[in-house]
């Protein structure tokens, strides 16, 4: 009979197994084909281990896959009232880098990074690294900052309130910013020290960081990409 499959779940396998026939001198020892899986949708609810979930090669990529406490969590991706300001966020930290007499201090930033925890591997809408003097290692080093653009639904908003603020402050990062365009205002949380602190930034205010000496974040210009696509929706 075929050699036995280490994957739970044996209609997922795309690894083909070695055949193992018996043996008058002792059980055979045979390399056991990798395993490898594609994510889907369907698969919404599944255990994995992070070393599961790390070594898969393939996905639907219109849909965003998380590991979160060994369960896989699939969300569609973000509408373009989250992906604009984002790309907006990064606009301005490009040129912070590149103009300010100070922007040496962000090393990096990157949309839409994942996180690693012990057991949970999360999407950031944005990342930032801070304090390293050069190019981290991204798969290594833990960003500094981590940011989110509040989703529409009560579920994604107690995600990003309270489930990934806990998350992210175990995990090391230094400060979290949670934009809100719904509220409209941006929570920091500051960690690192105890106790654990909130700022809360009003729609027109700006937001300064000793992570990024120098730059000044205008709130309301976030906002405001964000609403001028939702009135280009409903056009």
């Amino acid at each position: 009979m075929p050699g036995s499959c280490n994957v739970p779940w044996a209609w997922l396998c795309s690894a083909r197994h070695p055949y193992e026939p018996p043996s008058r001198r002792g059980t055979m020892s045979v390399v056991a084909a990798p395993v490898i899986l594609k994510l889907t949708p369907e698969l919404a609810g599944i255990l994995l281990s992070p070393e599961e979930f790390d070594a898969v090669e393939a996905c639907d990529e219109f849909y965003n896959y998380e590991l979160v406490h060994g369960v896989l969590v699939v969300a569609p991706p973000p509408d373009p009232g989250e992906r604009r300001p984002n790309d907006r966020l990064g606009y301005l930290l490009q040129s912070y880098q590149n103009h300010h007499p100070q922007g040496a201090a962000l090393d990096l930033t990157l949309p839409e990074h994942r996180i690693l925890d012990l057991d949970s591997r999360r999407r950031a809408d944005r990342v930032i690294w801070t304090g390293f003097g050069g190019i981290p290692n991204t798969r290594r080093d833990q960003p500094t900052i981590v940011i989110e653009f509040v989703s529409a639904s009560k579920r994604d908003f107690q995600r990003d309130y309270v489930t990934k603020r806990d998350e992210y402050l175990q995990a090391g990062v230094l400060e979290y910013w949670i934009i809100d365009r719904f509220r409209p205002r941006m929570t920091v949380v500051r960690g690192g020290t105890e106790p654990v602190t909130e700022i809360i930034i009003n729609e027109q205010d700006t937001y300064t960081t000793p992570l990024l000496p120098g730059f000044v974040l205008p709130l309301a210009q976030l906002l405001a990409v964000a609403d001028a696509v939702k009135a280009a929706e409903h056009a």
